[in-house]
């Protein structure tokens, strides 16, 4: 007698989906013992890729006729530095590698949201692993990690420009002056905490809802099986998923590259406001 593989239900083929490969369960909203073992590697694996291309085209760059990718990298290093420049008017090293960092690497993450939704978790369970989630910006770690880099460079460039006094005077006395100086603290506060929250979670909800519905077009063929496939609704059913995954992969090239974009851009203006100094 033959026996018929199961079919998860919608709610665990998404449940499945949304499940990172992590060391263990977490117990509360937060445990910081649990590591995702998926985003780190991920994360680990776009970055050697982005700093070895990046490698290779500076190693193999001639002043002669350059190569297609000599030429797409220095697109790139020429727009990101045209941002910076646009923006930051102090002086820093650290800038526009920082900005180049964030731009690609942020790109990369979300990039991976354009790989079939099934492909990499089916060969990650041939291997032996229960699950697989490969958007490393789709882990509130992973942005947090990020947001809290920029929080972190936000108070050092703040502290190194105006002083640790001048930092807290700023705090106390800006914007009202010091007549109103718990109200000035307050708002700077929540001003400046508010800016690793806004950053994480503007790009991890972003790319959430992009998973979100490649998932969601990925039912349309969920339950139909071989045999339902072979039927004019199991091919209307693939010819709507190949259509819609077709349509939303396309508008979701311009949305990974915005918010990674955006995520550069803030980047710059929250270290171009560390410089400056208000009178």
């Amino acid at each position: 007698m033959a026996s018929t593989e199961h079919v998860p239900s919608s709610g665990e083929y998404i449940q499945h989906h949304l499940t990172f490969l992590s060391n263990k369960e977490a117990h509360g909203i937060v445990d910081f013992s649990v590591i995702n073992w998926d985003s780190v590697f991920f994360s680990v694996l776009l970055a050697l890729v982005f700093g070895g291309a990046f490698w290779a085209a500076a190693r193999k760059a001639r002043a002669g006729v350059p190569t297609r990718f000599q030429n797409f990298v220095e697109m790139v290093v020429e727009f990101v530095d045209g941002q910076v420049k646009d923006t930051f008017q102090g002086t820093s090293s650290l800038i526009a590698p920082l900005a180049l960092t964030i731009f690609c690497w942020v790109f990369l993450f979300n990039f991976m949201d354009l790989v079939p939704v099934d492909f990499l978790p089916a060969i990650a369970h041939g291997a032996g692993f229960e699950h697989l989630k490969v958007v490393p910006s789709t882990d509130l770690n992973v942005t947090f990690g990020l947001s809290l880099t920029v929080f972190l460079l936000v108070i050092f460039f703040n502290i190194k420009m105006k002083g640790a006094g001048g930092y807290v005077k700023e705090l106390l006395f800006h914007p009202f002056g010091p007549w109103l100086m718990p109200f000035n603290l307050l708002l700077g506060l929540v001003e400046t905490f508010a800016k690793p929250i806004s950053l994480a979670l503007r790009l991890f909800g972003n790319l959430y809802a992009g998973e979100m519905i490649f998932l969601l077009i990925a039912l349309l063929t969920l339950s139909a099986g071989f045999s339902g496939l072979v039927t004019v609704g199991g091919w209307a059913g693939v010819l709507a998923q190949g259509v819609l995954g077709l349509v939303w992969a396309i508008f979701h090239i311009l949305v990974i590259t915005l918010q990674a974009f955006i995520f550069m851009m803030l980047t710059i203006v929250y270290l171009a406001q560390a410089h400056e100094t208000h009178h």
